[in-house]
């Protein structure tokens, strides 16, 4: 039975529980992650938006975007994906410092916050997050780079919403995410995304769909 510590089947499931040890760092872990569902993404406050997104509501989109992107581009989807959960989760420690407040504001790097919210967790597993979390600050391999441009991605196809919305003090947030993409199939959407308005996909959807047949006065 899958997670029966007791199995004497030592072939399957089984054995990766028995080899974890005490897990309650794990879940603990689990809740710290929820947190992040109660988060606001700081920076659309300062751009007027009262009730702005959560980080993990950022995360979840930045990771689809990471996916497509790494399709793309011939890099590893899932391994974007993985970056781009990941890249945001050490604000549950440190906040999330808008960027008119990074010049005042000092915090210990990503790879080490992880570090220690990892800490107690079985030694493969935290490595495996550390390792992600690192490879996400080095922006040297394509699954990093990929994953920073879907960040970006995704804060500019945000801001496109707000905009839409009445927000009109968003466009800084346009223009600068836009600006840091790097790859070729990520500058392409950039471009795309700020002429594709964002109503088009339900409004086409909306037009699409077919409309009940009304029996005629005749039958």
């Amino acid at each position: 039975m899958i997670g029966d510590v007791n199995s004497t089947d030592q072939k399957g499931p089984s054995r990766m529980t028995n080899e974890a040890g005490d897990l309650t760092p794990v879940a603990n872990y689990l809740y710290e992650m929820g947190y992040l569902k109660r988060v606001p993404r700081t920076g659309w406050l300062i751009a007027g938006v009262q009730n702005p997104e959560s980080i993990a509501e950022h995360s979840f989109r930045a990771a689809i975007i990471g996916m497509v992107l790494a399709h793309l581009e011939g890099a590893d989807p899932a391994k974007t994906a993985m970056l781009c959960l990941l890249h945001d989760t050490q604000e549950t420690r440190i906040g999330d410092v808008p960027s008119v407040g990074k010049a005042y504001v000092t915090t210990v790097d990503n790879p080490s916050v992880t570090a220690d919210q990892v800490a107690g967790f079985p030694a493969a597993l935290a490595s495996a997050l550390v390792s992600l979390v690192t490879e996400y600050e080095g922006r040297e391999s394509p699954e990093s780079i990929l994953a920073r441009d879907a960040d970006k991605l995704e804060c500019l196809l945000q801001a496109r919403e707000y905009l839409a919305t009445g927000h009109e003090d968003v466009p800084p947030w346009i223009e600068t995410s836009a600006a840091a993409v790097r790859s070729v199939s990520g500058k392409r959407l950039a471009e795309l995304c700020q002429q594709v308005a964002p109503k088009d996909w339900w409004a086409a959807a909306a037009a699409a769909y077919p409309r009940p047949q009304r029996p005629s006065r005749d039958s």
